[in-house]
């Protein structure tokens, strides 16, 4: 048995607060033999059953604006792997075994960091400050009118024209043991970044646990009062990134109300039952077997059946029948996102050389429902000084 902790077998990497970023030669190759490290650690305490780590630079080299950015990687004893970018702390591969075995990256993007600059639609990015839409780019706080970037007209999209989604993350941590392996990114917001009020300090970690599941934990204070609303952004195709569309894929969401939108996608404040609508999926139903009939395809906010008790419960069941691959989210957020990549549409052309197809993958993305804080009676974004931000949600794998 692996005996490292997560404290002990992890490598903080220093600098300077905020999103710079790590660019000696020395801490490069630190991030470069931890993964040796680890490897020898754990094979010296019987080897197979911990979780090692793999945190080597892939040469995604520097953005436009000369930054440099850093490609992760972790892997866990059963051989999945998941790869990240400092770039949005995004998520850039995920392989997953299916019911022979055979490893498949189940998330849309892109081998360039070029693409991911110029022309993601949010792959497997962090979104924020505060993520989906904010009526007009308005609201209100402690008597005070603020006024956001209309990226989406007429509204605010996922924290802006720069939002966490496109800045650099610092990387703050590596690590890996016998509970999984593990990178945290950390980024300083400045007050009044993208028209949001404070200063806001924000962190995620992702971790690869031993049994398939990625786990997520965003973190984050503030110095003043502002709105936030954080959540993961990876499109999901269980057949495999540019294997078709997820039209076939079987999905399950926990939630017996949903929130209507007007025609501009702003919720319009009801909470609404999901029997008699096509947005029942409250049994199993087939992705493609009534989109037609929804404008555009999926794009709505499911109010899930959520148990006060426990922290995290199961939100969703994603099952592809080709290749026996099961993805659940369990999650501990009152709202989650279902998004069917509606403005895909063939120009993008992803990891495995394929163009990405209208419905081409799936989001499903917890989180608060969207324009909370211009909505007093649902559940407050609103972060104060000495309160902390907490979520944490976990896609877990499997195979029938």
């Amino acid at each position: 048995m692996c005996r490292f902790r997560r404290k002990l077998s992890s490598v903080a990497l220093g600098g300077e607060d905020g999103g710079m970023l790590i660019k000696t030669r020395i801490e490069l190759a630190l991030l470069a033999s931890l993964g040796l490290m680890l490897l020898a650690a754990c094979a010296s305490h019987g080897g197979s059953s911990c979780t090692v780590v793999d945190a080597v630079s892939k040469g995604f080299g520097e953005r436009k604006d000369g930054r440099a950015v850093q490609h992760v990687t972790l892997t866990n004893a059963r051989g999945m792997r998941a790869c990240f970018l400092s770039h949005g702390a995004t998520l850039t591969e995920l392989h997953v075994p299916d019911r022979k075995g055979l490893l498949g990256d189940v998330v849309l993007g892109f081998d360039k960091l070029s693409d991911f600059e110029e022309k993601s639609p949010y792959f497997g990015c962090t979104t924020g400050r505060v993520c989906n839409r904010i009526a007009k780019g308005r609201f209100s706080l402690d008597g005070k009118e603020y006024s956001l970037a209309t990226n989406n007209e007429p509204n605010h999209l996922h924290g802006g024209l720069e939002g966490f989604d496109k800045v650099v993350w610092k990387i703050t941590e590596v690590g890996g043991d016998s509970e999984g392996a593990w990178v945290r990114f950390r980024y300083l917001s400045e007050d009044g970044e993208e028209g949001y009020p404070g200063k806001l300090d924000v962190s995620v970690l992702y971790i690869l646990t031993p049994d398939n599941g990625l786990e997520i934990e965003y973190r984050a204070t503030t110095d003043a009062a502002t709105p936030v609303n954080l959540t993961h952004h990876s499109y999901f195709n269980l057949a495999g990134e540019g294997q078709g569309t997820i039209l076939d894929h079987e999905l399950t969401i926990h939630a017996d109300r949903y929130t209507p939108v007007d025609d501009t996608m702003i919720p319009t404040g009801a909470i609404d039952p999901v029997v008699y609508t096509d947005l029942d999926f409250r049994k199993p139903v087939t992705v493609g077997a009534r989109i037609d009939r929804v404008a555009g395809g999926y794009d709505h906010n499911f109010v899930l059946d959520r148990d006060a008790k426990t922290s995290s419960f199961l939100a969703a069941v994603l099952k592809d029948p080709g290749s026996g691959r099961v993805m659940e989210l369990w999650t501990d957020q009152p709202g989650v996102q279902f998004y069917t990549g509606n403005f895909l549409d063939g120009s993008l052309v992803g990891k495995s050389e394929k163009d990405y197809l209208k419905h081409g993958g799936l989001c499903l993305e917890p989180q608060h429902f969207p324009d909370s804080v211009n909505q007093p009676d649902w559940p407050s974004i609103i972060l104060r000084p000495g309160e902390e931000y907490r979520q944490v949600s976990t896609f877990k794998f499997r195979v029938e």
